[in-house]
């Protein structure tokens, strides 16, 4: 199983990114883009072993696998993109370099809200990607014929986007448990979880219970600094790249809460030898009293989500690469 999933690292981690991106356009937000990946990836390996030969096209099939898995996940759900959410560029130069910033996805008039899950799949393989009609077809597993009445359909629909989303107040929770991580107090951070609560690291680990979660999470998003600026380590024992440690100081990271189009996000910032930076962001959802956490997800492990975040809220950030399991880097 190592050796398998070495290989397959080999070959479809480098893809990464532009699956996110590909994601990205398809989802509502950088959250359900993230979920589609790991979904993606996850099946893809799983997938692997069965297949009598390995694909031609790894990126192809990656983005087949994604659009297989957003498209039964809408229709199982009967939803219809709603939001403000780009999920296509009207200007596919935009992004022939990687994914745009805020501002010219809004300002391309990039909105696709009415189309169902097929429309929306073709027209950011062929605007966003510049796939051929051929590509398509084989990967939304369909006919060049129903490609280009998708795209007929869903170019109509194009839409401006709509103002932003309001901020709405923070709970005060969120700005306690900020206190509480910035005073580095391990016990008040635990009392502020739920007993049942969830906390994870994207694409990483998950624990349940505010227990489990303070040995593990709790402890090494407050310490784990200190362990990344170990000369003699430089992070490889919790599954962290080497490299992308250098520079970092062992001062614990702080808390600092913020919003990103209405929504409130706590950013990890964390002192290196040239100055402060974004490492980490976390989503917090709320007990239905709004006093305690009932999840966390901490997104250390996700470089795409940190860079689209911090570019849009102007912020300086390092990434942390993605998490590889010991042994297998």
């Amino acid at each position: 199983m190592t050796q398998a999933w070495r290989r397959f690292l080999e070959i479809y981690e480098p893809l990464r990114p532009a699956l996110y991106r590909f994601c990205r356009y398809l989802s509502r937000s950088p959250w359900d883009a993230e979920d589609l990946v790991q979904d993606t990836l996850a099946r893809a390996f799983a997938t692997l072993g069965a297949l009598a030969e390995p694909p031609r096209d790894p990126r192809a099939w990656l983005f087949r696998v994604a659009s297989n898995l957003w498209i039964d996940h809408v229709r199982r759900r009967g939803e219809r993109p709603t939001d403000a959410t780009p999920a296509a560029e009207a200007n596919p130069a935009a992004t022939a370099t990687g994914a745009p910033d805020r501002g010219t996805r809004e300002a391309a008039g990039t909105l696709l809200v009415q189309l169902s899950p097929q429309e929306r799949a073709a027209v950011v393989l062929k605007d966003a990607f510049d796939l051929g009609l051929d590509e398509i077809a084989q990967i939304l597993s369909t006919s060049v014929g129903a490609v280009k009445a998708a795209l007929h359909r869903g170019r109509g629909k194009l839409t401006e986007p709509d103002p932003d989303v309001p901020r709405t107040p923070a709970p005060g929770a969120l700005d306690e448990f900020c206190a509480a991580f910035n005073a580095r107090d391990l016990d008040r951070l635990t009392a502020l979880l739920l007993d049942h609560a969830t906390v994870e690291v994207v694409g990483a680990s998950t624990f349940y219970g505010a227990i489990s979660a303070r040995g593990t999470v709790l402890t090494g998003m407050l310490f784990g600094s200190r362990r990344m600026a170990a000369p003699a380590d430089g992070g490889r024992g919790d599954g962290m790249d080497p490299r992308f440690a250098q520079g970092v100081l062992p001062e614990p990271p702080r808390f600092e809460l913020r919003f990103h189009r209405g929504e409130p996000l706590l950013l990890s910032w964390y002192a290196h030898h040239d100055g402060e930076f974004v490492r980490a962001i976390s989503l917090v959802e709320l007990s239905s009293d709004g006093d305690r956490v009932a999840r966390l997800r901490n997104y250390f492990y996700t470089p795409e989500i940190i860079v689209e975040l911090c570019g849009e809220l102007a912020l300086p950030c390092r990434i942390n690469g993605t998490f590889r399991a010991r042994g297998d880097a």
